[in-house]
């Protein structure tokens, strides 16, 4: 498992960063995404999705309200939003387990709010930190040695 930090000038190279991962991922991964608002969660998704080959990727919105959001692609794409959780059960009720055993690849926005349930199965963990207007910090931790970015 290897660590790449990376810095990002602009939305367009958060989605290409995305991109770049989704088009390497052969199914069963877990990303967990940690950062503040605004920080370009969403947006690497976005560029997750194209690399997987979602149909209409540009669609792709952070499940709020709805908690998790399906992607169909190359392989599936589940998206959840972990912000309105108030502990790790509410992840366990949306079918988590069979999420992280499938052949997709399950990405959680805010996963620092339900880090002790992701901490049971190996995941990409990816933390996004401001540092201007345009420009984020992006620490990818847990890569799998099969992905070069």
């Amino acid at each position: 498992m290897n660590s790449i930090e990376i810095t990002s000038n602009s939305v367009e190279q958060t989605i290409d960063l995305g991109k770049t991962l989704g088009r390497q991922l052969g199914g069963g991964e877990l990303i967990a995404l940690i950062g503040n608002l605004g920080t370009g969660k969403t947006h690497l998704i976005k560029g997750l999705a194209m690399g997987l080959d979602v149909y209409d990727a540009d669609s792709v919105a952070s499940p709020t309200f709805t908690l998790i959001n399906e992607y169909e692609g190359r392989l599936m794409l589940y998206h959840i939003d972990a912000y309105r959780f108030d502990n790790p059960s509410q992840l366990e009720a949306l079918g988590f387990d069979e999420l992280c055993c499938g052949p997709g690849v399950t990405v959680i926005e805010w996963a620092d709010k339900v880090q002790s349930l992701i901490d049971l199965y190996p995941a990409i963990t990816i933390h996004l930190e401001h540092c201007g207007p345009t420009t984020r910090y992006i620490n990818i931790s847990n890569l799998p040695d099969y992905v070069t970015l």
